[in-house]
């Protein structure tokens, strides 16, 4: 029997891959560029899926869907398929102002009121995306309290390599803080236009360095800091963290309404100390309340990443400087985290694809 020429037989299999859709961009993976470096040799058919971020939450599906596809071809018998990623840059409507060296994603996560466990989620969010693969910084932009130090176990000055500030390395996160910068018991009291500056050096004046994602930990509330940011760099969207209670969603909604007036898109909402499940116990305990995140999510649009319950160990994870992500990640927290993370990964990838 004649054999099939090695172009015919790429088109069939580029033609069977067709099939497999991304569910977030909503077309085949032929058409969005995702098949690399496809080879054939024989019977044995290997290629590449190269996604838009290694957070993907159905990856997994996309490569069994991909197997089977291929496999199903008169005279497959092997299929190797190798799922990789690539991190898109998020890219400003009008030129390149806002745009960070080094930085391709900025994602500011923001509360409308203290206390609420803001640092806790920017951090393990920080480091579930580098837990995924990819190439992640946190800027502590809390210049008035700032605490990502203190949760990562890092203390010590920064270094300068060319006027540029050289960030800390720490669980494989780039980081930088203004707690780096000063004494520890030393306050910082600066009125608007010195944060203006200070945000902006946070910026532009850190040698971030090839970075996918560069999580921004703002203060509470909608003061300075966040016009600041919002103005000076491009922000591909912004994270709210809330807790259940009637007052701080109700702060949450501020926070919403500053960043759209800013027209910052909303990546979604997660609600902190959602329940409380005591040691060897199964029963949830709503000490704050229950719904405030899903009253945000029916009243703004806006997509519920996640209910994150309170745990020991989150706490005791930030105080050792190890997050609950890294130190137990199979904790019912971390697991939560980390689903919020793929989620917040998938809608910067939709976000770009628009």
């Amino acid at each position: 029997m004649r054999q099939p020429s090695a172009a015919l037989a790429e088109a069939a299999v580029l033609d069977a891959l067709r099939s497999v859709r991304d569910p977030d961009l909503h077309q085949d993976i032929v058409a969005l560029g995702f098949v690399k470096n496809l080879r054939i040799c024989n019977s044995h058919v290997a290629f590449s899926i190269e996604l838009t971020t290694p957070a993907c939450p159905v990856k997994e599906l996309m490569k069994s869907q991909a197997e089977r596809a291929v496999s199903a071809l008169p005279g497959v018998t092997q299929v190797s398929v190798e799922m990789t990623a690539r991190v898109t840059a998020s890219r400003p409507v009008l030129g390149e102002k806002g745009l960070i060296p080094g930085v391709k994603n900025v994602i500011a996560v923001s509360s409308g009121k203290g206390g609420v466990g803001k640092s806790t989620i920017a951090v393990n969010l920080a480091c579930a995306l580098q837990r995924f693969g990819a190439r992640v910084g946190i800027l502590d932009a809390d210049v008035y309290g700032p605490n990502v130090p203190l949760m990562l176990g890092l203390s010590g000055q920064p270094t300068v390599v060319d006027k540029r500030i050289v960030p800390f390395e720490r669980h494989g996160l780039q980081v930088m803080s203004m707690a780096l910068l000063v004494a520890e018991d030393q306050p910082v009291i600066w009125r608007g236009p010195m944060l203006h500056s200070a945000v902006r050096q946070f910026l532009f004046d850190v040698a971030w360095n090839d970075l996918d994602y560069l999580v921004v930990d703002l203060p509470p509330g909608t003061g300075d800091a966040q016009l600041s940011l919002s103005q000076q760099a491009h922000l591909i969207g912004a994270v709210i963290v809330t807790t259940p209670q009637d007052v701080s969603v109700l702060d949450v909604k501020k926070a919403i309404r500053m960043f759209q007036t800013v027209n910052v898109p909303i990546l979604g909402v997660v609600e902190n100390m959602a329940w409380f499940t005591p040691p060897g116990h199964t029963e949830r305990y709503y000490l704050f309340g229950q719904g405030g995140g899903e009253r945000i999510q029916r009243e703004f649009g806006v997509p519920l990443l996640g209910q994150v319950p309170l745990e020991i160990a989150v706490r005791e994870g930030g105080d050792s400087g190890r997050p609950i992500t890294i130190a137990a990640p199979d904790s019912a927290s971390a697991k939560v985290l980390t689903e919020i993370a793929g989620k917040v990964a998938q809608q910067v990838s939709i976000l770009n694809a628009e």
